[in-house]
């Protein structure tokens, strides 16, 4: 789903109830011992790493390895409840990091009784091969995402066509061991290093897709589940994207409402309507002319999409919207593109895989006539990002080999789990949330109420953090008699900068820099 690196796809969707066979698998081989090492850093002072070494195909545990990047924050109590894997998302989302984050942002007495692991899925990041299927994929001015002529749609259409063939020139042994079900596998493999008969596992964004999958493969290896902004099982992937089209253009229009409310700072007007007309203005004056040669329309999009995720980047974004309509300066919109976006778009590792394994993951439309009016039939009422995610996907369309069925997730087997979803999420919309709560027999719903941000706890939430505490000491975990088993209230949203108050709290701002976007 679409989730980029922060520092960061008819589609046969699935049907709930539907179980694929998974393929036997050959009894693997034993996996090395692991040689942690000392790589702290003043963030993590105790983080250690290590690498694994793992098959390529798992149906041939004895061919060819590949080699995946592992980190851990040791438990300090006498008694562990062993292994807790963390993952960002993305797909393509480096997971090293996340583990002190998560380690130091639980409660100390929480944290102590875990070994946090960090992990790079198969092909990104410190794991090798690290895919990188075309450099300078996302260099600035690229074309506007909206097709207005048949030869600018094209020239799109030929830029996604070769994304696909380098991708294939470059990893064709690799490519078809790249879905979801391979890094679970990978997964397990861990689970077995570190000498563990269970693991607990702790996702979000595609990340809860990743942990779903684990426990649906191997539901008698888990001890606990948490899952926070959670993938839509039923829609993998094209589905879904259709679905972040909508959700991404609700959550653009909430942006601009908060900058009405503060029309003293902002002076953009008060009414949300008049603010957004603005902003397509905006949008429209620099598909035309770029700002410095950096900032077109895809540019803006990419920006602002950011907001997106979440809210603690919207008085950055209403200051360069309000500096180049009042003063046509670009210095803070290119400052906004440069701190939010381009770190991103220069992500290639984290992109090829996103692709590479999205594309794997399921089964997308191949007539492209198919795109064609999906997309402009969404973008007739949600313009924001519904060309802007379809050229972000549209290598699929084009991808070399068969794609897998995607496994439903539907699962009774399992212990109490633990599900978080904010209502007004735009990345994982709200309805996946309930669809895997209702697919994952005996889970509880934690629900944040108004809250529109992307990966909800560890963020500064005292009642949501409260519940994965609890759940995460003993396995509590809350029910109630509704959709929802408890409801928390949103987080505030920010205030202007001028107003001389901290947009976010420092831990929401650091776990956003972590997490794996695009989905």
């Amino acid at each position: 789903m679409r989730t980029r690196a922060a520092v960061l796809c008819a589609a046969a969707a699935m049907v709930a109830g539907s179980v694929s066979a998974v393929p036997a698998q050959a009894a693997p081989a034993a996996p090395d011992k692991l040689a942690w090492k000392a790589c702290g850093t003043h963030e993590s002072p105790t983080l250690q790493c290590a690498s694994l070494k793992v098959p390529l195909d798992h149906a041939h545990p004895s061919g060819t390895q590949i080699s995946l990047a592992l980190s851990r924050v040791p438990h300090t109590a006498k008694t562990s409840q062993g292994p807790l894997l963390v993952n960002p998302g993305g797909p393509g989302g480096s997971g090293l990091a996340l583990a002190g984050f998560v380690a130091s942002a639980l409660p100390k007495d929480v944290a102590a009784q875990y070994d946090v692991i960090g992990f790079d899925p198969r092909g990104v990041g410190g794991s090798t091969p690290a895919l990188n299927c075309s450099s300078g994929r996302f260099k600035p001015v690229r074309a506007d995402t909206v097709p207005a002529t048949t030869a600018m749609e094209q020239e799109s259409l030929k830029r996604a066509r070769s994304f696909a063939s380098l991708c294939n020139a470059k990893y064709a042994s690799v490519l078809p061991h790249l879905g979801t079900v391979d890094a679970v596998r990978d997964m397990d493999s861990v689970r077995q290093a570190l000498g563990a008969p269970k693991i607990s596992y702790f996702g979000y964004s595609y990340g809860t897709y990743l942990g779903a999958v684990y426990a649906k493969l191997f539901p008698e290896r888990v001890h606990r589940l948490v899952l926070d902004s959670i993938v839509n099982p039923t829609g993998i992937w094209y589905e879904d994207n259709l679905g972040q089209d909508y959700a991404f253009d609700a959550r653009h229009r909430a942006l601009m409402a908060w900058i009405a409310r503060y029309d003293a700072t902002y002076r953009l007007g008060t009414d949300p309507a008049k603010v957004e007309a603005r902003w397509y203005a905006m949008r429209a004056a620099l598909a035309k002319k770029p700002a410095n040669g950096e900032v077109g329309a895809a540019e803006l999009e990419d920006t602002f999409i950011r907001g997106g995720y979440y809210n603690g980047y919207w008085p950055y974004l209403a200051e360069a919207f309000a500096a180049y309509v009042h003063d046509q300066d670009a210095g803070p919109l290119e400052t906004a593109y440069r701190n939010l976006a381009a770190v991103d778009a220069s992500g290639d590792n984290g992109y090829s895989v996103y692709a590479a394994v999205q594309c794997r993951d399921a089964a997308w439309p191949r007539d492209w006539k198919r795109w064609e009016q999906d997309t402009w039939a969404v973008y007739a009422k949600a313009p924001f990002m519904a060309w802007n995610n379809a050229w972000y996907n549209a290598p699929c369309a084009f991808w070399p080999g068969e794609t897998e069925k995607p496994p439903s997730i539907a699962n009774a087997k399992l212990p109490p789990t633990l599900l978080f979803q904010a209502t007004d999420d735009a990345a994982t919309p709200y309805p996946g949330g309930v669809a895997a709560h209702r697919l994952l027999t005996g889970s509880s719903l934690v629900v944040e109420q108004g809250g529109g941000n992307h990966g909800i706890t560890l963020s500064g939430n005292a009642c949501l953090d409260a519940h994965l505490a609890a759940y995460l000491t003993d396995g509590t975990v809350p029910h109630g008699s509704g959709e929802a088993d408890a409801v928390c209230q949103k987080s505030p949203d920010p205030k202007p900068l001028s107003a001389k108050a901290a947009p976010t709290s420092s831990r929401g701002s650091t776990l956003h820099r972590l997490l794996g976007f695009r989905r």
